[in-house]
């Protein structure tokens, strides 16, 4: 898989994917990270992707051209029928679709190269989303600086569901929201700190009882955090 991220601040980004699972999924080329400056691709004198929004209006709006040119260097095409196959170019923006286990899968299912867009100030030319983006999307209902920590959640969620990113392919099946329910709760050693003792059933090497145990904890925790989930399970 490889990501292409768009940002007008590529420090940002500088060392934060050299650690955990996506530092020995760089070294094991399962990814590729390339961190673009948009403001190589900015037509003026002073590298300026931003200016006042037509219509009037406080603050500033991302400007076209550079996103245009970039995605034209990097895809070959500013033509969205005409990008390569398996060729995501996505938007991060608190106007687009949530990001859920099941996005993250979708992306991380067959697909070659993901371009991400971060956003700033007010947000983008809509000609961007018009014309080059694939998908648009949100990590949550409120509103960051810019799209730049929402690139990192989502090449994290993405990159730990590639093939051999973990290690173990088990452990993504059955993290949390894999099943539409939060995860259920783990314990290590010891098994008796300050009198907080760990659950017999998990000392009884009886997996089935384990399992059934973990799968009614789940249940709880969710419905005790998060009954909306269980709304989503209902419905399908």
């Amino acid at each position: 898989m490889k990501f292409d991220i768009l940002t007008i601040f590529p420090e940002f980004f500088t060392e934060v994917f050299d650690f955990g699972i996506i530092r020995r999924a760089k070294l094991a080329e399962i990814v590729e990270i390339n961190v673009h400056d948009l403001r190589k691709w900015a037509l003026d004198k002073h590298h300026k992707t931003d200016d006042r929004p037509f219509g009037g209006g406080e603050g500033m709006v991302m400007k076209c051209e550079p996103v245009f040119l970039a995605i034209e260097e990097l895809l070959g095409t500013s033509e969205r029928k005409n990008y390569p196959p398996k060729t995501k170019v996505v938007l991060l923006t608190p106007q687009g679709k949530p990001l859920k286990q099941a996005v993250a899968q979708e992306f991380a299912d067959g697909k070659e190269r993901i371009v991400l867009i971060c956003g700033r100030y007010e947000g983008i030319d809509e000609r961007v989303t018009e014309a080059l983006v694939t998908d648009e999307i949100s990590i949550g209902d409120y509103v960051l600086s810019g799209g730049e920590p929402a690139a990192i959640v989502l090449v994290d969620a993405i990159t730990r569901l590639l093939p051999d990113a973990l290690g173990n392919e088990q452990s993504a099946e059955k993290d949390s929201f894999s099943d539409g329910l939060l995860d259920f709760p783990q314990y290590t050693q010891p098994r008796d700190f300050r009198g907080m003792k760990v659950p017999e059933v998990l000392l009884s090497g009886n997996h089935a009882e384990i399992d059934k145990w973990r799968e009614e904890k789940a249940l709880e925790k969710t419905k005790e955090v998060r009954k909306d989930l269980l709304e989503g399970v209902d419905s399908e």
